[in-house]
């Protein structure tokens, strides 16, 4: 997806219609005049897009605290609970899996009822709904594990105590690990601990910030009707916010709540009020405190903010700013909280589950931990506290809830090209043969949206790629794939079959009147768009990717879902308007940030059926909580500057640690003509990235990797052919995601929880626990400070050894990125240069050990099929080795099934020979025997 602006949109569009639809000159002056009319500008215009003060629920809920009811009352009195008055509880029922509570407000009898639950991971759910099962809220389906929806991963709770004030519960985990939960009843609040530590992990509703708008008619001579830049939203509901807040009290730091282009610590999005407004107590005494900077508990207050709360609803954004809390294209409503406690460090999270319109505050409070108030349009208020107690725990909490990432194909893992569009079937034939002429290797070719008929998707310009299913066998006769694009408008036209047979069964997304369908604008022109949230839609359009259906398609052809936000040029703010109506009579609002999964979902189920019950590869640009099970996603449309080179590292840190680590951005920035250092730089950066590819604009000038000069080429030839050779590596560590939730791509904190200088660090990175990058991100540096956590460290282009923690400033050309590896690691790699995955198959392969301060160290390696399920079958398909080093000798042996298992020798043997080891530190020989066969090979240090 891309914005080119009203004149290249024109140009864009014309030489389609006019060369090769060969439309009347009536129809394509119509159409160049909607392009004018609903083509967005060409750079970022904020007054095309909502903010807090604009978003009407934002605005009432943002100030509702308890207590505060002379500055700002949250709609009818009769029809909220909370919003500006304290909420309290009363226990109702006590079971074995669950406690039951109502809560209201002091002088009301508007009630609505929760239900607290502890989950076998630890994580602690709290759920309020309006009373009655006909009102309930709705509740996103297909996003939770089937063991959290369906309740069977419940753990009990036990009654510690029980009082008129308060009822404390107690759980004990699946690893043996103790939550307890204190409810306090009046007022309500929700605060969970890990073990018996004195301080909470999190604590719900501690700043008395509990908003729950009940949904009602309008009264006489009201309405609920809303406008936004000209286009109205009947809202029939009426207002149906929620909101809440959540304090982390041994936090100095929050990460997480994508998307965005912004730091990966989360600034303060607000300046800091009196205590009477409520942000910091709970109504009343003076502001002195606050205003002599003073934290209730004496932490130091910083008043630097972003000023706008952080944004989480998906949209198609041209040319992103960095800096901004303004969501981009995918939400996940979950953030982790680090810092310490008594010297130890402590992490815990949130996950919100509920996919419409949501607004984040971030209050830093020094020593009072950090603050966040959480906002959403509507939907039930379904909340889970993750409590840690460190940075894996988190994820492997968040991952029990919405799963782990899927284990991609291997070839996924290698080198994509991609430009908007590579121009007829020739292009690709030269394209593919120029990165073997230039011994430059890739695994996958990708033609975006002008392939098609007349962006008819599933379908060929058949004046431009006759001939399809030819080409794409012709690419995979070298062991490599292409990608077509496919996204989620569907042009209207009777003669489509695909839009004739989803219109006559009903399939689209209705307007308001729930009857008719929609009708928006987007590449084609006028389009419909499927209703994803229908199960029946999703199976019907699986079944479209079929080779009998999908004609010029092979096993070797693989999806990429664009502008599934939704995308709707003529729509608010570039999207569908809220108030259609989706399967089940449910608005728009309600689905919105879960919609582009729903279609993610149905497009890679097609395409693992197609290839016989195989792995997967769709990328899609949108994304939820529960994405990572899907595929992968990239950033967006960025540019082709530094900022955006620079940004990309926390944009995909921040995807890590937020359970969706598949990511990465357009190397090279999509729109714009990097010069050859930035280029460089960024091939260099995107070694790394889990996903990467390079992908260009229609207007850019050509950049396939040899057309930057001797020199860069060069470079660029040595950063994919460094990707390639750390695959064994990569695709260990995506096992470990799949398997744990951990990121591949991992923030220094991940790994240093102890080292609160790490804690803001986003300029650099470990790829998994071994290695540490600190990439070039500024034009003509001539040297880079490269920080070095505690422990011992060696330089991967001179094995010079480092010993951390301390700042080091290492000069560097063009050609050099400092990469350290981690004393105590050890890990796989294939140093053989070969043209893709496929023809890596096999090769021996290089074992990397670096010795820590004892002269020890530990790793694994895993190996399977790299296409398949049969790892996860009964057959355990797959082999998985545990290497240690100590003493002078290198220990393989097969995985425990503590470390994972180490498979099936019967079903799986990765014949990959080890033709050398590599060892960092001290070593007495250059030669090694293998005490099992004899074999003696060489030993480089």
């Amino acid at each position: 997806a891309r914005y080119e602006g009203t004149r290249a949109r024109a140009r864009a569009m014309t030489p389609t219609i006019a060369c090769r639809m060969q439309r009347t000159i009536m129809v394509i002056i119509i159409l160049m005049c909607v392009a004018l009319a609903f083509a967005p500008a060409h750079a970022f215009k904020a007054h095309d897009f909502k903010t807090c003060a604009t978003s009407s629920f934002c605005a009432r809920t943002r100030e509702a605290y308890a207590g505060v009811l002379d500055t700002h009352v949250v709609g009818e009195d009769a029809h909220v609970v909370g919003g500006g008055r304290e909420t309290r509880a009363r226990v109702v029922g006590v079971d074995r899996d669950a406690v039951r509570i109502e809560l209201f407000s002091v002088r009301d009898d508007v009630f609505v009822e929760g239900v607290i639950e502890t989950y076998a991971s630890g994580a602690v759910r709290v759920r309020v709904d309006e009373q009655g099962e006909s009102a309930k809220r709705y509740v996103p389906v297909d996003i939770l594990t089937p063991s959290v929806a369906s309740g069977a991963s419940r753990v009990p709770l036990d009654v510690v105590s029980r009082t008129n004030a308060a009822i404390e519960l107690r759980a004990v985990t699946d690893d043996g690990v103790i939550v307890r939960v204190v409810v306090a009843l009046a007022p309500f609040k929700v605060d969970v601990f890990h073990g018996e530590s004195a301080a909470p992990s999190a604590s719900m509703n501690a700043r008395g910030g509990f908003v729950f708008e009940k949904k009602h008619d309008a009264a006489e001579g009201e309405t609920f009707e809303e406008t936004f830049n000209g286009h109205k939203d009947t809202r029939k509901n009426g207002p149906m916010a929620v909101a809440f807040d959540v304090t982390f009290p041994t936090a100095s730091d929050v990460y997480g709540i994508p998307e965005r282009a912004t730091t990966l610590s989360l600034k303060p999005t607000r300046a800091y009020e009196s205590q009477s407004k409520g942000w910091f107590g709970l109504g009343g005494g003076g502001g002195n405190a606050a205003a002599s900077g003073d934290g209730e508990n004496g932490g130091a207050r910083n008043e630097t903010t972003i000023g706008e709360p952080y944004r989480l609803y998906n949209l198609d954004v041209f040319e992103y700013v960095e800096e901004s809390a303004f969501g981009l294209y995918g939400s996940i409503p979950m953030m982790t909280a680090h810092g310490s406690s008594g010297g130890e460090p402590r992490t815990s999270g949130i996950y919100f589950h509920n996919p419409s319109e949501m607004y984040v505050d971030v209050n830093t409070d020094g020593a009072n931990g950090v603050h966040t108030r959480w906002m959403a349009e509507s939907g039930a208020m379904d909340v889970f506290i993750l409590p840690g107690n460190s940075p894996a725990a988190v994820l492997r909490q968040y991952s029990s809830l919405t799963g782990t990432t899927s284990m991609p194909p291997m070839f996924s893992l290698g080198y994509h090209q991609c430009r908007w569009n590579y121009r007829d079937e020739n292009d690709v034939k030269e394209v593919d043969q120029g990165f073997d002429e230039h011994d430059i290797p890739y695994d996958v070719l990708w033609l975006d949206i002008e392939h098609t008929d007349g962006k008819r998707y599933m379908t060929w310009d058949q004046s431009v790629f006759p001939t399809p299913e030819r080409m794409i066998n012709d690419v995979a006769s070298r062991g490599r794939k292409m990608v077509t694009i496919v996204d989620p408008h569907v042009k209207i036209d009777d003669r489509y079959p695909v839009y004739k047979e989803a219109k006559d069964k009903g399939f689209y997304v209705k307007n308001n009147d729930g009857a008719t369908d929609f009708d928006g604008w987007c590449w084609p022109g006028s389009s419909t768009y499927l209703d994803v949230t229908n199960p029946h839609v999703r199976e019907w359009w699986t079944n479209k990717f079929s080779l009998a259906s999908y004609k010029g398609s092979t096993k070797d052809l693989y999806i990429w879902n664009d502008m599934n936000e939704p995308s709707v040029f003529n729509g608010p703010e570039i999207t569908m308007q809220k108030d259609l109506i989706h399967h089940g009579a449910v608005e728009h609002r309600e689905v919105h940030n879960a919609f582009g999964m729903y279609y993610h979902m149905a497009t890679a189920e097609g395409i693992k059926r197609r290839n016989d019950n195989k792995r997967p590869f769709v990328l899609s640009r949108a994304f939820f909580a529960g994405t990572q099970r899907v595929g992968p996603i990239w950033t967006g449309d960025n540019t082709a500057d530094w900022n955006h080179l620079a940004v990309s590292l926390p944009m995909v840190l921040t995807l890590g640690v937020s359970g969706l680590t598949f990511s990465g951005a357009d190397v090279g920035g999509f729109f714009g003509n990097p010069d050859a250092q930035l280029m460089t730089r960024w091939y260099q950066v995107g070694t790394y990235y889990p996903f990467f590819r390079g992908h260009a604009h229609l207007e850019t000038k050509r950049r396939e990797p040899w057309l930057f000069g001797e020199e860069s080429t060069a470079i660029i030839r040595a950063a994919i052919r460094d990707r390639y050779a750390l695959l064994p590596y990569m695709y260990t560590l995506f096992e470990e995601s799949h398997r744990t939730g951990a990121p591949v791509l991992r923030p220094l904190w991940y790994e240093f929880p102890a080292d609160a200088y790490a804690f803001k660090l986003q300029e650099s990175f470990m790829l998994g626990s071994s290695i540490l990058v600190q990439p070039v991100l500024t034009q003509d540096a001539k040297s880079v400070s490269v920080y070095l956590p505690k422990g011992v460290w060696y330089s991967q282009r001179t094995g010079t050894r480092v010993f951390g923690a301390k700042t080091i400033v290492e000069p560097v050309t063009l050609a050099d990125v400092p990469v350290y590896v981690r004393g105590g690691s050890i890990f796989v790699r294939k140093d053989r240069a070969r043209r893709s995955t496929a023809a890596m198959k096999g090769d021996p392969v290089t074992i990397i050990i670096a010795l820590d301060e004892n002269g020890e160290a530990h790793g694994t390696y895993y190996a399977d099929d790299g296409e398949s399920y049969e790892y996860a079958s009964k057959n355990s398909a797959y082999m998985r080795r545990s290497m240690s080093f100590k003493n002078g000798a290198l220990t393989i042996r097969a995985a425990s099934d503590a470390e994972g298992g180490a498979g099936n020798a019967n079903a799986f043997v990765d014949d990959s020979l080890v033709e050398r080891v590599t060892i960092y530190g001290s070593v007495k020989s250059n030669t090694a025997t293998c005490k099992a066969t004899g074999d003696t090979f060489e030993v480089i240090s």
